[in-house]
């Protein structure tokens, strides 16, 4: 039996309002002990999974929406075809569907949860999670944790993931990974927006429309993860992890 959903609740000792410069100010020594925490934390819990997989969407999907189903079968698939383990930020939609597939299928089902003001739920079917504090450590974290990265329909938070990545990649800053784009219908207009007014003014480089791959092919995606090289996704030697404060586990 699957365990009852869980809220996220907020550190108490944290306040969760906006903060004003002078209050950053005052507790920056505070933050920034558990902005190294988290760094630190959290890869240490990635370097567990050297074989994963990625996968983002919106969290309003239901059960019933053919995205989540998609999903679903889906992260099914990369466990069972492939053996990876499936990675999410552990909400519900998309997030729960990928989950509940890796899940069901007996594989490693990880969440990189988000504690929020408003209690984000954990959907139910996380084997393991690591939880945040901070977006921009939670997302450098995502980021670094795949040899592939699913993007299924979405909201803001999506496609900031979408962007982040791909400009990462562009700007060799992480190793170049397969970003797949589900959902043709969703993806391929701002695919035209992009080559119409970022490519033809010169803001992008050809190439850099090349860095994702718009399929709606459960077997395409499944080759092109199949033929992905397996990296360490951080380009900092052990030296240079401790010489910015993170320690990896040897």
């Amino acid at each position: 039996m699957l365990k009852k959903k869980k809220v996220n609740l907020p550190f108490k000792s944290l306040d969760m309002r906006p903060l004003t410069k002078r209050e950053l100010h005052d507790t920056s020594v505070d933050r920034v002990s558990l902005i190294a925490k988290e760094f630190t934390d959290g890869f240490n819990f990635l370097r567990h999974y050297p074989k994963s997989v990625t996968i983002f969407g919106g969290s309003h999907f239901k059960e019933t929406d053919i995205e989540y189903e998609k999903a679903r079968s889906l992260a099914t698939r990369v466990v069972k075809d492939l053996k990876y383990a499936v990675f999410t930020g552990g909400g519900p939609g998309i997030m729960e569907a990928a989950n509940r597939g890796a899940y069901e299928s007996g594989g490693d089902s990880l969440g990189l949860t988000i504690e929020l003001a408003r209690h984000q739920i954990q959907n139910d079917y996380l084997t393991k999670n690591i939880d945040f504090y901070y977006f921009f450590s939670r997302k450098v974290c995502l980021s670094f944790s795949a040899e592939a990265y699913i993007f299924f329909p979405g909201g803001y938070g999506t496609l900031d993931e979408f962007f982040e990545i791909v400009t990462l990649i562009q700007t060799k800053k992480i190793e170049k990974v397969p970003i797949i784009l589900v959902g043709s219908y969703f993806w391929e207009p701002l695919d035209e927006l992009m080559k119409k007014e970022l490519l033809s003014r010169g803001t992008i480089d050809p190439e850099d429309i090349l860095l994702y791959k718009i399929t709606d092919d459960e077997n395409e995606i499944l080759d092109i993860i199949r033929n992905a090289p397996i990296h360490n996704g951080i380009k900092f030697d052990r030296y240079e992890l401790e010489k910015h404060g993170i320690k990896v586990e040897k």
